[in-house]
């Protein structure tokens, strides 16, 4: 019986992640940017700054620990503001990612792109 329990328990982990990966593929998307660029690691980070209109170099800030939680903020505020949406959906996408994705990926919220610092 406990055996099953796990198995159940790693199916719906399993569900939620690949849930997930389709919402931030399509967040992507809407923002003009490649979708399979959401699943490489880093690369997507940076793909995140530039749809957020932050410069590349704040690349460097988000593998630092503790700085990268400023930065991050930071980061999910603009984007949240480029869809149109304030500081409390960005506390959301934050905090509760598994509900506030799914809304940005496929609710009615348009990309606003922002220019780009170099």
């Amino acid at each position: 019986m406990e055996s099953s329990d796990g198995f159940f328990t790693s199916l719906i982990f399993l569900a939620l992640a690949v849930f997930m990966l389709v919402c931030v593929w399509k967040v992507f998307v809407k923002a003009g940017k490649p979708g399979w660029a959401s699943l490489i690691p880093i690369y997507n980070a940076y793909v995140l700054l530039k749809m957020a209109g932050k410069p590349s170099w704040w690349l460097l800030f988000l593998l630092i620990p503790l700085v990268n939680i400023v930065f991050g903020f930071l980061t999910m505020l603009a984007l949240s503001e480029r869809f149109g949406k304030g500081v409390g959906y960005a506390l959301g996408l934050i905090f509760l990612p598994i509900i506030f994705y799914p809304i940005l990926a496929f609710g009615e919220a348009t990309y606003t792109p922002a220019n780009v610092p170099v």
